[in-house]
């Protein structure tokens, strides 16, 4: 299944592919995936000795999205990241980078994709202890060759953006765990990489420290648009970061779509049992919950408004101003939907859809 869509002007190939991934360690690992493809399961196989991590995955990921691979230990996702950059080979499938297969590429081929255009950010820094923040930062540059000059100019400018302007001649044990952190992305920025990996990049971060680089990253993407694919397994910041979302269990992906495709349609039990304390109304946004302008309201609609992704609990705290529907607009102003009260008191008011962090009565005292 590859992703390329056709028009009379030009050919569109995603930007990441994976095709029919399986990842089998083992014996007769052809076999197994032969087995796999006809409905066995990861238990009968590890009963004979062969262990499957990865099971027919298949996604894409366009240019400037955050693509987040979600699942509980054992799952198949950090041997499924590592896949798409050929540190571990598929038993079967394929992986396309702009087009190319880089399971047909030779070793010193992939060490040069590996060097330019991907990039890794690990779950434990990886930082040489022995190098300054600026060098460690420059690395992957010095790597690739690239004058010093060049290198530290770059890697400082990547340290700037990443909140460590100032800290280039520091040594790695200076720096919290979060500034290391930091560090582990500059040196990913620094290479001016296409696609970023990221692999439980801040699982090993304090929880107030964790949001603040969950921050980093959002502000980020807004200003440099990379392709990144993130390994978690928090559904919060699953749902916090991704404009995608893969949910992995026992080595296969049981549900793909957006964070409101996840929460409004979980695919089985498994994804719902995720779900049922996630704060829905800090993911979902108005445009889950607006209905079709209707003519008389836009002449009611000229005061405050939201937009299309403005969440649910900000939406409440609009609709408990005014006294009229709440007007949801474009960029331009278009008015492009409205929220009655009464629709958002249902909304909030269904109990299967989980916590909400305003309630219906709010909202009903305006």
């Amino acid at each position: 299944m590859r992703a390329v869509f056709r028009s009379t002007r030009e050919v569109y190939v995603s930007r990441l592919q994976a095709e029919q991934l399986y990842k089998v360690f083992g014996r007769r690992p052809d076999e197994a995936v032969r087995k796999l493809a006809g409905g066995a399961d990861r238990d009968e196989l590890r009963a004979a000795g062969t262990t499957a991590a990865v099971i027919d995955a298949s996604f894409t990921v366009e240019p400037g999205q955050i693509f987040v691979v979600m699942g509980l230990s054992g799952s198949g996702k950090s041997t499924l990241l590592r896949m798409l950059n050929a540190l571990i080979e598929p038993t079967s499938g394929r992986v396309l980078f702009d087009g190319q297969d880089l399971t047909s590429l030779s070793a010193s081929e992939l060490r040069t994709v590996r060097s330019t255009k991907i990039s890794m950010v690990f779950q434990h820094f990886a930082l040489f202890p022995h190098r300054s923040v600026l060098e460690n930062a420059a690395y992957g540059l010095e790597v690739q060759g690239v004058p010093r000059a060049e290198r530290e100019m770059r890697a400082a400018e990547a340290l700037e953006l990443t909140g460590l302007a100032g800290w280039g001649d520091s040594w790695p044990d200076e720096l919290s765990g979060g500034m290391q952190q930091r560090v582990g992305l500059a040196r990913a920025l620094a290479t001016d990489a296409d696609l970023l990996l990221m692999d439980e990049s801040f699982s090993a971060l304090d929880p107030l420290i964790r949001r603040d680089m969950q921050d980093q990253l959002l502000e980020l993407q807004k200003r440099l648009k990379k392709t990144i694919v993130f390994i978690t397994h928090d559904l919060n910041e699953a749902m916090r970061l991704g404009d995608n979302i893969a949910v992995m269990r026992d080595g296969r992906i049981v549900q793909l779509g957006t964070a409101e495709d996840i929460l409004l349609a979980p695919a089985n039990d498994y994804v719902a049992s995720f779900i049922q304390d996630v704060d829905r109304s800090r993911v979902l946004t108005a445009v889950s919950v607006m209905t079709e302008p209707e003519r008389a309201d836009a002449g009611e609609c000229d005061c405050e408004s939201v937009t299309l992704d403005t969440s649910v609990a900000d939406l409440c705290a609009v609709a408990a101003r005014v006294p009229h529907p709440v007007a949801v607009k474009g960029a331009d102003g278009a008015l492009l939907g409205v929220v009655p009260q009464e629709r958002l008191i249902a909304f909030l008011g269904d109990d299967e859809r989980g916590p909400m962090a305003c309630s219906a009565q709010e909202v009903a005292r305006a």
